[in-house]
């Protein structure tokens, strides 16, 4: 007794608990959805998962539960800030029938638990058999459902039953709506009027009974003035069982409006014994219909694919026959028959002959009780011919081959295939390609031709011959007739022109072409171009061999007018190959640049005026040094290299240099090096303006650009010295004044390799004198560098044994030695 009462206080517990998290359909009227917490949010959601409600249910939930729109709307946002609206997107199988609110309030019963997908199967079987058996894609096609419509109006032989929704709207003189549901009894209770029996009635004979019953409190209803409709709204589910051959047998729960064909793609249709032209409906113990599903895919025949009854079963018999049609036909498969039917129904469900098909033979294989056989089945046999289960019928393509073609190609004008007429010759064949073209070789054609036993053969004819009826020549067919181009026989000639032209390279040869047209060609001479001296050089190609003769080329030089008027007083008619080179003038000479830049009275760009031209020549040119100018830090920037033949043995240097290096980041950063279009050459501008044409006084190249400072008062210090800084430059300090001056060396500090870099570039190191470093002196604008000494790394444990086993075997192998000797 104690026990009872532990349990019955405990589910009390339980159910306050629950009644304490979720609020209460009085509470939920008067909620305001800012108060509630995310507990609630998500159980609220776990009962919209439970009935099956998505996102699009939530005006409907809230409306059953008496939410007013505004609060709805809130209870939305939440939910999809808390981000739950996705969970509610996944709808349940038997959602299916309620994913649109449009279907007049139509909507499959929330009864039904069923969690079968009805339409939206994802089998994809890997049977090939089973694919290859016509119409079996039926039921693996996500494109195709056979998914009831429940848009449609309400059929007037639909038969109510128990959990249907009868809505019942009367308006007119009096205005009222009814949603009443067929109890299990089968009466509908319409209000002030009582109970009205329509279990087992149409939709039409409903009306008519229920319009009968509601006139006697509606007296308008019959005379007139006040109407009634009738309609369907939630459907009931029915129960359906399916037997036989078929993929997943069993139980199904179905909505009332499903048909045959739902109810096999609900349970995956036909196995791979399944019948498909042998499917029956059994009703109370006696077969409503057979569904043949040929009908439809064939004809589109859904005539005996009925509406399903309650406690209906649809039961798929074995097949009885089945035979194979592969080859040329439209739709290649295994095909089922019935028992009348013949091969030529088998050829339409296949949807007959390719258009490449060979239709006079079908060939057929057929099992026989002991052995297999071979069968013939001409075209006046398919109409008749009978069929056994197992046969294989195979349909062959025409011959790849032409009764009747000949070719042309060539020099015609319409090479091509044609077709050979009765006695027709190789002259009727150029004929009809419309003649030989003008540069067509007459003196040979060919004709390819296969003999009886289908080798080739080549037959040789004189064109000119065929052309003027002198000879002829009678095709067959597969002949190839071929006229060869003069242009194809011989290599392109071409003629190439190079120098001083404006576009140089190879142009296509003409009969007639002389020297002056080819410069045309070649778009004119250049303003370098020399008149004189213009080289041609022709190949040998024609003559007797001769041992003695070395000649490789025939060399010939030509003098012409500025205007191309003439050659020396001839014409040259250029021949194939022939290799032109204008050549630069001599005398012709272009400007060479020079820059200055500083402290000069005109800085700016100069042209060299002669090849002799010095810097003193340049001081003078731009008005000479100004007072603050500091000739020491002068500098001279001159380019990597001048001309072409410079630019070239460079170029292949670097090739070599890069073809070395692996590391292609290595390539890269070297070539941005190697590519400086300067480099600083060192000068002494003091001695050049006081010496001018010394030593001192260099030649100027094009490009150069002299840089002159102002006068520097610095002098900055770089490597192994404890703060390397600018220090200002005093006459009276020595190299060691300014090392003291940035902290002092550094213990890493290699003294004796101390250099100095002046402003002009010149670099002068420290020397060696007895025992004592002679450092180089500091100018204004130098630079100093204190190198860091190489860092000296210890002998390793490993090394160290190693090194000393290797002494002491030494030192034994001279032991040894050494008592031999004595």
């Amino acid at each position: 007794m104690l026990r009872k009462i532990l349990l019955v206080q405990l589910f009390l517990f339980v159910g306050f608990c629950v009644m304490a998290q979720v609020p209460s359909p009085a509470q939920i009227k008067q909620v305001n959805v800012d108060n509630l917490s995310d507990d609630q949010i998500r159980r609220i959601v776990a009962e919209m998962k439970q009935n099956n409600m998505s996102m699009d249910d939530i005006d409907s939930y809230a409306e059953q539960k008496g939410v007013p729109p505004a609060e709805a709307e809130k209870l939305k946002t939440r939910i999809q800030t808390m981000g739950l609206d996705k969970s509610l997107d996944k709808k349940k199988s038997t959602e299916i029938f309620q994913q649109d609110t449009q279907y007049s309030g139509r909507s499959f019963n929330d009864s039904d638990t069923s969690q079968v997908d009805l339409f939206r199967q994802n089998a994809s079987p890997s049977d090939i058999k089973r694919k290859k058996i016509f119409g079996a894609e039926l039921f693996t096609n996500k494109n195709l459902t056979f998914e009831p419509n429940l848009r449609i109006p309400t059929p007037g032989n639909y038969r109510l039953a128990a959990d249907d929704q009868v809505m019942i709207d009367v308006y007119g003189y009096s205005e009222v709506q009814y949603k009443l549901t067929v109890t299990s009894e089968g009466y509908i209770r319409i209000p002030n009027l009582g109970p009205v029996y329509v279990n087992g009635l149409t939709m039409d004979e409903a009306k008519n009974r229920i319009t009968k019953q509601l006139s006697t409190i509606y007296s308008t209803i019959s005379s007139g003035k006040t109407f009634v409709q009738v309609s369907l709204g939630n459907i009931r589910s029915i129960r359906v069982l399916l037997i036989g051959e078929i993929q997943r047998p069993g139980t199904y729960t179905l909505p009332s409006l499903a048909t045959v064909a739902n109810a096999l793609y609900v349970s995956g249709g036909p196995d791979d014994n399944g019948s498909f032209r042998n499917i029956q409906v059994i009703r109370n113990g006696h077969v409503a219909t057979t569904f043949d599903l040929y009908d439809f895919l064939t004809q589109g025949d859904l005539t005996n694919n009925i509406v399903l009854q309650d406690q209906d079963i649809v039961k798929v018999n074995p097949y009885k026959t089945r035979v194979e049609l592969i080859g040329e036909v439209k739709r290649p498969a295994i095909f089922e028959a019935k028992e009348n039917e013949t091969l030529q129904n088998i050829l339409d469900y296949a949807g007959g002959y390719t258009d490449g098909s060979f239709k006079e033979n079908i060939t057929g294989y057929r099992i026989n009780n002991k052995e297999r056989e071979v069968i013939n089945v001409s075209a006046d046999q398919i109409a008749t011919f009978k069929l056994k289960s197992g046969d294989q019928f195979f349909v062959d393509s025409i011959l790849n081959r032409f009764s009747n073609r000949v070719t042309i190609s060539g020099a015609v004008f319409h090479p091509g295939n044609y077709g050979m007429e009765p006695g027709m010759t190789v002259a009727d064949l150029i004929k009809k390609a419309d003649g030989v073209r003008e540069e067509a070789s007459l003196n040979r054609g060919i004709i390819r031709r296969l003999q009886d036993d289908f080798t080739p053969a080549i037959i040789s004819f004189n064109v000119q011959d065929i052309i003027s009826g002198k000879t002829n020549i009678a095709v067959k067919k597969e002949d190839s007739v071929i006229v060869f181009s003069k242009l194809d026989l011989r290599q392109q000639y071409s003629v190439s022109i190079g120098g001083e032209v404006n576009r140089p390279g190879a142009f296509p040869y003409a009969d007639s072409m002389r020297l002056e047209d080819l410069v045309l060609l070649a778009g004119g001479l250049r303003d370098a171009a020399s008149l004189k001296h213009v080289e041609v050089s022709r190949r040998i190609r024609k003559g007797d061999y001769n041992s003695k003769d070395s000649a490789r080329a025939i060399i010939r030089q030509f003098d012409i007018s500025a205007d191309l008027s003439s050659i020396a007083g001839e014409q040259l008619v250029l021949e194939p190959f022939d290799e032109i080179i204008i050549r630069k003038s001599p005398a012709y000479s272009e400007q060479s640049n020079i820059s200055i830049e500083g402290e000069v009275v005109y800085p700016g760009q100069y042209t060299i005026v002669n090849k002799g031209e010095h810097i003193s020549d340049l001081i003078r040119r731009s008005g000479g040094l100004r007072p603050e100018a500091f000739p020491e830090g002068a500098v001279l920037l001159r380019r990597t290299y001048i001309n072409s033949s410079d630019s070239a043995l460079l170029n292949n240097k670097l090739e070599l240099f890069y073809s070395k290096l692996e590391d292609s980041s290595s390539i890269t950063s070297v070539k941005n090096m190697m590519e400086r279009k300067y480099q600083l050459l060192g000068i002494n501008l003091d001695d050049v303006v006081r010496k001018p044409g010394s030593r001192y006084d260099i030649l100027l190249e094009e490009g150069d650009v002299l840089k002159i400072p102002k006068k520097l008062q610095t002098v900055q210090l770089f490597g192994e010295v404890y703060f390397p800084k600018k220090i200002r430059f005093d006459n009276t300090y020595a190299f060691r004044d300014y090392i003291r001056g940035a902290g002092g060396y550094t213990s890493s500090a290699l003294k004796r390799r101390s250099y100095v870099v002046y402003a002009n570039g010149e670099v002068k190191g420290t020397r060696k004198v007895l025992f004592f470093n002679k450092y180089p002196k500091v100018k204004p604008g130098a630079e100093v560098y204190v190198p860091s000494k190489r860092e000296k790394k210890g002998l390793s444990g490993q090394e160290v044994v190693a090194l000393s086993s290797g002494i002491a075997s030494i030192a034994l192998i001279i032991v040894t030695i050494l008592t031999r000797v004595k």
